[in-house]
């Protein structure tokens, strides 16, 4: 029986592992390397986070996205956005050097079993283990608004489900959201001669503010200090304090969580949007259905009192974001998911190391942003979870260490250097 088992290979995965490697647990690593950032977004797409904000964590601090684009010759700059394919990269480049061997099967179910759980893999394998670390990124919590989820895929998609965009070339289609994705969709489509527009249900866009430099006077940066999460006390205590966010209410938390770092557009979309796309704000659709050539969509627009109005298109690309909920992990047993607690929202309640209610499960990623906050939504929030998760796993081997098996490390939480490979 394995002592860990990480399920997920992206940002979240990568760096737990990285952790538990330096720690001496020899984690078992399951997916495939950064597969949501290389698969799931079309080439054109940059990082909303600035570079020193998307650093995968190791606990020697060596493997950042700056020294992996140093030895490539490129740079990594403040204000400058990182291509996706670049940051996806980057996380393979972090697997080699920091991560045992990862496993590229898909998990396909994780059950209980004495003693800890048994996980299979898509060709039958059964792997067992004493932890399991979820850290499965935000593909299994798609979100298409209800109206949308009975039509066609080949009508209506989610705009994670395309790593590329060029069958939509001379067509018309209709990107739903107001947020990055679904501006830098539009833009993307747009440039490439797609007939495109948005649908926002907001009265207007919103746009991030170009980031002011790292290095300025010190009265400027006490008024809004830089984080990894933007500028401002507010984003530097939910991107540096996700400890003492997890001690708010759990009302006020499911809040913040759910209205923090709404939809926006990043500064440097800006221009390939306005003046480019059309963009229909306060729309909301009510009802859609599929006629010759695509989709006809009935729309509530303002004015006064109830307009509605009809939109057809021939294809929509739902940039809805996601809804991490309990019911979405469906790689858990119904045994096993319905031992778990749950929040008012359906999120999995975990506790202060990342633990759910059924001890040895962990979770990391967006599914922990209710307790811990937006940063979970974010690359940054991967090294304050790897640390923190790493300590729960270890208590919990060790009170679940059966009697003539091997010692667990409780000494420094981080043994730098261990299990870390130097520069390729």
């Amino acid at each position: 029986m394995h002592e860990l088992l990480v399920v997920g290979a992206g940002p979240y995965g990568l760096s737990i592992a990285s952790h538990a490697a330096a720690a001496g647990l020899d984690p078992r690593v399951f997916g495939q390397p950064m597969a949501s950032w290389r698969d799931h977004m079309p080439p054109g797409m940059f990082l909303k986070s600035e570079p020193w904000a998307s650093d995968l964590s190791d606990p020697a601090g060596r493997l950042r996205l700056q020294n992996y684009c140093a030895e490539r010759g490129m740079t990594a700059r403040h204000g400058t956005p990182i291509p996706v394919e670049t940051f996806a990269a980057y996380g393979q480049w972090f697997a080699r050097h920091a991560v045992p061997e990862v496993d590229e099967r898909t998990i396909t179910r994780i059950a209980a079993r004495p003693g800890g759980f048994e996980a299979v893999t898509e060709d039958g394998e059964r792997v067992a283990a004493r932890a399991v670390v979820l850290a499965v990124g935000v593909l299994p919590f798609v979100e298409v608004p209800p109206v949308l989820r009975a039509l066609d895929p080949a009508l209506v998609s989610h705009s994670s489900h395309h790593a590329a965009l060029d069958r939509f070339r001379g067509r018309d289609v209709t990107v739903v959201g107001g947020g990055q994705a679904a501006l830098e969709t539009a833009a993307l489509l747009a440039e490439q001669g797609t007939r495109v527009r948005v649908l926002a249900r907001a009265d207007r866009l919103r746009w991030n503010d170009v980031p002011p430099p790292l290095d300025r006077p010190r009265t400027h940066s006490l008024r809004s200090p830089h984080s990894g999460l933007g500028c401002g006390w507010r984003n530097w205590f939910y991107a540096e304090r996700q400890g003492l966010y997890r001690r708010l209410p759990e009302t006020t938390r499911s809040r913040i969580a759910a209205t923090a770092l709404g939809p926006a557009g990043a500064w440097w979309i800006r221009e390939r949007v306005e003046g480019a796309v059309e963009v229909l704000t306060a729309h909301r659709v009510t009802a859609a259905r599929p006629v010759p050539g695509g989709v006809r969509l009935e729309l509530d627009v303002p004015g006064a009192g109830r307009l509605s109005r009809y939109l057809e298109t021939e294809h929509v690309i739902a940039a809805t974001g996601f809804r991490a909920t309990l019911d979405r992990l469906a790689l858990l047993s119904p045994e096993l998911r319905a031992d778990l607690a749950t929040t008012a929202g359906g999120a999995p309640v975990v506790g202060h190391a990342f633990e759910t209610t059924r001890p040895g499960l962990f979770l990391a990623g967006l599914i922990t942003a209710p307790a811990f906050g937006p940063s979970m939504r974010f690359v940054h929030g991967a090294t304050f979870t790897a640390r923190t998760l790493l300590r729960g796993v270890r208590r919990h081997l060790r009170g679940s260490r059966p009697s003539g098996t091997a010692h667990v490390p409780v000494g420094r939480d981080l043994r730098e250097g261990v299990g870390v490979a130097g520069p390729a």
